[in-house]
């Protein structure tokens, strides 16, 4: 019992360091994009780049975590991930960072979608499930936001430093996991079909097979986690480029907002998100915390004064953070046991269909109106809102009927 709580302590800092090095990057890539006279587009041609093969190989990972366990996976995913960011660093030209970030988007699957499915598939209840999926979660927006101000700072002593450090942690994350893990792969690899894993890893593919368990109602939640994606992705990369673009920030005040950020994120995972999950209704509180996203989005979109502009903004990564885990668990609890891995894998498909689109669109739109991609964002959870409120009155019916 002590090895076990020692291994998962182990494994939770292993995901915070992973989800801190995961950002190192953000905030030296405008700097980098500007030092490099690249078009104010790339920094959503980039970004779309890693995730459109993300969305492409995510069911693979989801299926293949079922023969070779999550574990082994991640220590893949976390290795590739890190050459990805070398390749990134190296990089001069629009077609090598394209080239760069498509490679790691091949990885960054393997990593995010393995997580889950690890902490799926060694849950051993519901309850705890939920606990440790908002657990991730929170880990993620706050690992996140302190990778950002960490990867700022190192940004400030030397542009490239902080990518240097990002590859050396990922290599430490894989190696990490793969030593601390369990295995938990269902059946043997000796059994693997690569004619069936083929067919069923295919992403398009996996939405027809996603019939198994996807039903009208289902359908409205997914829509919700495709729309909070795309709009966040949206507002988080272009905000990060409008204020180098327009305000002049430096990296490490880049880095040092986002940190502010991910402190009001911890408080808000560990109080208003844990209070939702466990006293609410999850169908209705979703509802209200996207709608005051599409308020403080409305103000993002007005106010253009520095200090109104970050204190609002602030408020709305934090309401968006709220909605992470609450979405997480939502899509969790759909999920039956003989579906999990495909439910999850879909719905990190989904997440990367959205990004993709809130990607390539945000930084086509920035190069009309810096402001324009916000308006997106403000469209986006509009509709998620919508969405949410669908998935609720159809859900409560249904099982009512």
């Amino acid at each position: 019992m002590e090895k076990k709580k020692h291994s998962r302590l182990l494994f939770i800092i292993t995901v915070i360091l992973l989800n801190m090095a995961a950002s190192f990057a953000h905030p030296v890539t405008p700097t980098i994009f500007k030092n490099l006279n690249l078009g104010d587009y790339m920094f959503g041609v980039a970004l779309g780049s890693m995730t459109i093969v993300n969305f492409l190989l995510s069911p693979f990972w989801g299926k293949i975590n079922t023969y070779i366990s999550s574990k082994k996976s991640l220590f893949i995913g976390c290795l590739g991930y890190a050459l990805g960011q070398a390749f990134f660093g190296l990089a001069k030209t629009e077609t090598q960072f394209i080239i760069a970030r498509s490679f790691t988007g091949a990885f960054t699957g393997a990593v995010f979608v393995s997580l889950l499915t690890y902490v799926v598939n060694t849950a051993p209840d519901e309850r705890q499930r939920g606990r440790d999926l908002t657990l991730v979660a929170t880990i993620q927006s706050v690992g996140s936001a302190f990778g950002f101000l960490t990867g700022g700072l190192l940004g400030e002593i030397h542009t490239y430093l902080a990518i240097v450090v990002q590859v050396i942690c990922l290599v430490i994350c894989g190696i990490s996991f793969f030593l601390i893990c369990e295995d938990d792969a269902s059946i043997p690899l000796s059994s693997l079909k690569f004619s069936e894993l083929a067919k069923q890893a295919n992403p398009f593919q996996a939405f027809v097979d996603s019939r198994k368990f996807l039903n009208v109602v289902l359908a409205f939640l997914f829509g919700v986690v495709m729309t909070q994606s795309l709009g966040f992705t949206a507002f988080d990369q272009s905000f990060n480029y409008y204020i180098k673009d327009v305000f002049g920030f430096s990296s490490g005040y880049n880095g040092l907002l986002k940190g502010a950020m991910g402190i009001i994120t911890l408080i808000a995972n560990t109080t208003i998100a844990l209070w939702l999950i466990n006293k609410t209704d999850l169908r209705k509180s979703i509802v209200w915390i996207l709608a005051i996203c599409v308020i403080t989005v409305t103000g993002v979109v007005l106010v253009d004064a520095v200090i109104p502009f970050i204190i609002i903004n602030v408020l709305f990564f934090a309401f968006n953070a709220v909605t992470i885990p609450m979405i997480q668990a939502l899509v969790s609890q759909s999920a039956k046991e003989k579906d999990s891995n495909l439910v999850m894998g879909f719905y990190n498909a989904m997440k990367s269909l959205g990004s993709i689109i809130g990607a390539f669109a945000s930084g086509a739109l920035y190069t009309m109106n810096p402001k324009f991609p916000f308006v997106l964002t403000l469209v986006a959870f509009f509709f998620g809102t919508i969405f949410a409120f669908t998935y609720q009155k159809r859900d409560i019916a249904a099982n009512n009927s």
